[in-house]
């Protein structure tokens, strides 16, 4: 029985709220002719502060692709270990009990991955499976899930380790004044978090079914232009929209389980940004308050890309109302457009 025990999430010392944002785009951009446009969308974002992994003076400044992955390998090994201890912790697992460890990123890139380093710093066995997932996006928390999911089905007695490693602040590009690329700068923060996918035992949501749905023909509304000066984030004016074709791929995945996407007693989604949450509510016919964990990880920490999934997991477990039995729906969007989704009831170890 695939259960998903409670993530462990850390978010830098370095603050910046919406205010900040909003004076900084005033001060840089002075002279956009969409500047006003742009102002409003920061505002309407919901992100009240985010966190970074330098002073905002720092990420302000782009000292080179090189110089920048040589940052994100820094920050990851300075910053992953001791989530990932959190993670085992609230688990009960050993480095040792861990059969997989899948490590997901869109923000920065290494060779060999993360996985590679934990394994021989952090008393993993040297046979712990690799799967390192770089270009699904914010969509690769929900991925993560996924494959571990698909990974404890097919190995029943498997314990599953999963980290999200998201430096978004990394991928500013002082020369991109598109109104997508300002808007992501009022959005995005960064953020580590990891999480346990038990074979057997533990508290958490037990995982039951899963499901990646792409829409067709939109690779090119969420994406990368990867240049000699990094990563350029390029978003489609159509992407808020993306809600009423997906809805329905969600309703699909419960009717085949039997379930109404629409009557369930927890919803752990995406938080792109509020429309997707807004429209998510209308389509699904849900109120606001059941996407309450993902609204407070939009509000207080922005859009932190893979680790969103997590967070707002978290923060169900803290609010210890989840009963045994009840059920849920588990989904992350990204690039593609891509779904990834899953259903599962709550579920607690015996005493």
């Amino acid at each position: 029985m695939a259960v998903l025990c409670k993530p462990a999430i850390a978010v830098p010392e370095y603050i910046i709220t919406r205010d900040d944002t909003l004076e900084l785009a005033r001060q840089l951009h002075a002279n956009h002719s969409q500047l006003n446009l742009v102002l409003r969308l920061i505002e309407h974002t919901g992100v009240v502060r985010r966190h970074l992994i330098q002073p905002i003076d720092k990420v302000l400044e782009h000292p080179g692709f090189d110089a920048r992955s040589a940052i994100y390998e820094e920050e990851s090994k300075a910053r992953v270990p001791a989530v990932v201890r959190r993670a085992l912790d609230h688990a009960e697992l050993e480095p040792r009990e861990i059969d997989l460890i899948i490590y997901v990123s869109c923000t920065g890139f290494m060779m060999p991955s993360l996985t590679a380093w934990l394994i021989n710093h952090m008393g993993f066995r040297s046979d712990t499976r690799q799967i390192p997932i770089a270009q699904l996006g914010c969509a690769a928390g929900g991925a993560a899930v996924n494959r571990a999911h698909d990974f404890c089905q097919a190995y029943p007695d498997a314990n599953v380790l999963i980290v999200a490693c998201e430096f978004c602040s990394l991928c500013y590009q002082p020369d991109d004044d598109g109104v997508g690329s300002l808007l992501s700068n009022g959005l995005f923060g960064d953020a580590v978090a990891a999480a346990v996918m038990r074979g057997k035992g533990g508290t958490g949501v037990h995982l039951q079914r899963n499901a990646s749905y792409l829409i067709p023909h939109t690779e090119d509304w969420i994406s990368y232009a990867v240049r000699s000066t990094g990563f350029h984030f390029q978003l489609d004016k159509r992407v808020p929209g993306t809600m009423e074709p997906l809805a329905p791929a969600l309703r699909a995945l419960a009717e085949e389980h039997k379930w109404d996407a629409g009557n369930l007693d927890f919803y752990i989604i995406h938080a792109g940004g509020p429309r997707i949450l807004d429209d998510l509510c209308r389509f699904l016919e849900v109120p606001p308050e059941a996407f309450r964990f993902s609204r407070a990880t939009l509000t207080e920490y922005g859009n932190i890309a893979s680790a969103v999934v997590l967070d707002a997991l978290a923060r169900m477990f803290d609010e210890a109302s989840a009963q045994d039995g009840q059920r849920g729906l588990l989904a992350g969007f990204g690039p593609g457009i891509t779904a990834e989704m899953s259903l599962g009831t709550w579920t607690s170890s015996p005493n």
